[in-house]
């Protein structure tokens, strides 16, 4: 079972190093690449990545520079959701099984960089 907290998270403040996703998409910065690897949740950056070819976002202007995920896990399940802004939903996915060790996380996909809010 992943072992992960918030208090982990707020940490992280800036980055120190820009890490590749294997598919191009964009850059995590460490906050991101340590909740991933201690969250055991690189799963939820590829669904990050595999949306960024997809129409509804590759196609909307306002997304080019920023989308703000969020991850919302209930009884082992989750939606995440992409937002153009706080309450301006472009899509959500239902995730059926995960043991995403919090329930709640948002990420900003800021200019190809992905990150944390704190790391904003």
């Amino acid at each position: 079972m992943p072992e992960l907290t918030e208090s982990e998270l707020k940490q992280f403040i800036g980055t120190t190093a820009y890490h590749p996703h294997w598919l191009g998409a964009f850059v995590l910065t460490d906050g991101v690449k340590y909740m991933a690897e201690q969250g055991e949740a690189h799963w939820l950056i590829d669904a990050i990545a595999s949306y960024q070819p997809d129409a509804r976002v590759k196609d909307d202007p306002m997304l080019k520079d920023f989308q703000l995920w969020e991850l919302t896990v209930d009884n082992n399940s989750a939606v995440l959701k992409l937002s153009r802004d706080t309450d301006n939903v472009v899509l959500t996915q239902e995730i059926e099984y995960t043991d995403f060790p919090l329930p709640y996380i948002k990420l900003y996909l800021n200019e190809k960089v992905l990150m944390l809010p704190s790391e904003y």
